[in-house]
């Protein structure tokens, strides 16, 4: 299952949101969300409508309700546990990043690798591939990061799915093999380069 489009849009909006917030702002317009984030303001109410999100044409939306509205949403009104497999480059970027992570409510609790060499203390904890079974049950994690070799993507994968992950954000040049109750994001840094350059060769 991949992740649809207006989902995305709509965590777009929620960041937007937070920066008008912290702005001082209290109310907003379709036009302000949609010109922050990209869009046109019939789009923005178009995904509203979808999730029964209603406005005041005269007044506008209350930022701090549709936060709330989004953080249920979302489930962001507690905190969710994931775990990190591959503590390469991209990985341990990942792991250095958890703290702005913890401020939207999600927490690399756990890092995994192979390589004996990286399991020592960090910022995330990092552990060797035989302890994932017993954290995930621990801690009752349902997502994962993967960031390993492309060679050892879908092996990893299943070891997951395997243990119960249900979630997974992607970091390999693979597309890995899930059922279909199974959610995949798929990051390929080299390929969202790519699509930039044949958009800059076209122009």
């Amino acid at each position: 299952m991949i992740i649809k489009s207006n989902i995305k849009r709509l965590l777009q909006y929620r960041l937007c949101l937070i920066k008008f917030k912290e702005l001082g702002f209290t109310k907003i317009f379709s036009y302000n969300l949609g010109n922050e984030a990209g869009v046109s303001p019939e789009q923005v109410r178009k995904d509203f409508s979808m999730h029964g999100i209603t406005g005041n044409k005269k007044a506008g939306y209350d930022i701090d309700s549709l936060l709330e509205i989004f953080n249920r949403l979302f489930g962001m009104d507690v905190i969710h546990n994931v775990v990190l497999v591959g503590m390469g480059n991209v990985g341990r970027a990942l792991a250095n990043y958890n703290n702005q992570f913890i401020g939207q409510n999600v927490y690399i609790s756990a890092a995994f690798d192979i390589d004996p060499a990286k399991h020592k203390k960090t910022g995330v904890p990092v552990f060797s591939m035989d302890k994932l079974s017993d954290h995930i049950i621990k801690f009752k994690i349902s997502t994962a990061l993967i960031t390993v070799p492309g060679i050892a993507a879908q092996e990893v994968c299943n070891q997951l799915l395997e243990n119960g992950i249900r979630g997974i954000l992607n970091f390999t040049p693979v597309v890995l093999k899930v059922p279909d109750n199974v959610v995949v994001n798929n990051i390929n840094l080299s390929t969202e380069i790519e699509a930039i350059i044949y958009y800059l060769n076209q122009q």
